[in-house]
């Protein structure tokens, strides 16, 4: 198994497959998204605006 095998849904319960991000540079982070205290966000924000052009991806998954 990669981690190509696995589904998760987003936010609106829609099903993703990781496969559809193969092939690019993925960074995947895990967030506390409801709680307020995701001051990260704007870092990862500025990391994908910089690198989106050249493959890069970020999936958040909150706790």
């Amino acid at each position: 198994m990669t981690i190509y095998d696995f589904e998760l849904k987003d936010n609106q319960g829609k099903k993703v497959a990781l496969r559809d991000f193969s092939g690019k540079a993925l960074l995947i982070v895990n967030t506390a998204t409801r709680c307020g205290f995701t001051p990260q966000y704007k870092a990862l924000e500025e990391l994908y605006r910089r690198y989106k052009d050249y493959g890069f991806e970020i999936i958040d998954v909150p706790i």
